[in-house]
């Protein structure tokens, strides 16, 4: 078990959060469905960005499942359950009375007046937007309560014995087998890509990498056999990105007389998915070798990046809403809503957020004691 501070999942975690903050940028820009978008898209970004989108968030949930074994070895239950409570849902009803709102008026600005006048209709929607990941975080570490209290317990010792003989004889890519198990036999049920936690498709998808972070954090083999194996897996993943972007690419009209559809669905998942996990253990291999660096720059970086994350997708909605307008390059509008955005976040950080004691609660920062 991890007993001391990873320093190269912290940075794992900034990086991945600043991902999702470049994703909801260029999000207007690439075809898809986002609450504001551009009169004209890129293909190539579209492209691009559908790759990232295998592997950014299943980190993120594998890095938060780690981070739940961190904070309950400090806490009985219930008082672990009071700090995912504080931590998690406050800025989440919080976000959901305050964030968001401004979210729905800017992507139906025809249908309201104005945004204060609107208000008790904008809110009574209820919408979580981007805050469903902190809705699945708080309901997967409650669910995973059980489970973390037998894995710290002598009880799982000979369950994690038995982990540790088959990782070691097959490989952790061998876990990919119940990662694409679970994709495929899901979707037939719950086909759709709702981030809601009642999607079990999304929610075991995502699960898995959780249950995976509070596994692997309590066993150190495990984290030894990522290190050794590192370029085993570097090299199944660059397999796995081309065998991707094969089927990604490969016209409909080929496979579709010897496919089903629902068949090409299930080859869609499985090589999704073979991509997602092996880039996810490739990363975490390397990352002990070039990011277990401690530094002041973490220190405050790891601090911002909580309310970095609650906050980034309403600053670009509303700022994109008025870029998207300029008569310029699709180049020029992402580089504009990528500046303008960073730095009216790191102004509410620096000058707000982080000085004010009721806001450091309600994005869920600890106090300035702790």
């Amino acid at each position: 078990m991890i007993k001391q501070r990873r320093y190269d999942l912290d940075w794992l975690r900034v990086i991945s959060v600043f991902a999702v903050f470049l994703h909801h940028v260029l999000m207007p820009f690439n075809g898809d469905n986002f609450h504001i978008m551009n009169n004209t898209h890129s293909k190539l970004l579209d492209d691009i960005m559908v790759y990232f989108e295998q592997f950014r968030l299943p980190l993120l949930f594998f890095i938060s499942g780690v981070g739940t074994v961190f904070a309950f070895s400090k806490r009985n239950w219930i008082s672990f359950i009071k700090e995912r409570l504080l931590r998690l849902l406050i800025p989440l009803v919080f976000g959901i009375l305050f964030l968001i709102p401004p979210q729905t008026f800017f992507e139906n600005t025809s249908k309201y007046k104005s945004y204060f006048s609107s208000y008790p209709v904008l809110v009574s929607k209820l919408k979580v937007n981007h805050l469903w990941f902190i809705e699945n975080l708080l309901l997967m570490s409650i669910f995973f309560i059980p489970f973390v209290i037998f894995i710290k317990s002598n009880k799982s010792k000979n369950f994690k014995k038995w982990i540790r003989i088959k990782t070691d004889k097959y490989g952790i890519m061998f876990w990919g087998i119940f990662l694409i198990a679970i994709r495929i036999i899901t979707k037939e049920f719950f086909p759709s890509d709702s981030k809601s936690f009642f999607n079990l498709s999304t929610t075991f998808y995502f699960g898995f990498f959780f249950f995976s972070g509070i596994l692997i954090s309590n066993v150190d083999q495990l984290w030894s056999l990522l290190l050794n194996k590192r370029k085993l897996n570097f090299k199944l993943t660059i397999i796995f990105s081309l065998l991707f972007y094969a089927y990604y690419f490969l016209p409909s009209e080929f496979i579709k007389p010897y496919v089903t559809l629902s068949n090409r669905w299930r080859l869609w998942y499985l090589v999704c998915t073979l991509l997602s996990w092996s880039t996810i253990i490739t990363i975490l291999g390397y990352s002990q070798v070039l990011l277990n660096k401690k530094s002041k720059l973490l220190i405050k970086l790891n601090e911002a990046v909580y309310p970095f994350y609650l906050l980034h997708q309403t600053i670009i909605i509303v700022f994109g809403y008025y870029i998207i307008k300029f008569n310029v390059s699709i180049t020029i509008k992402i580089i504009s809503l990528f500046s303008v955005s960073l730095l009216v976040l790191l102004f509410f950080y620096m000058f707000l957020i982080s000085r004010i004691k009721v806001l450091r609660f309600l994005f869920g920062m600890k106090s300035r004691s702790n």
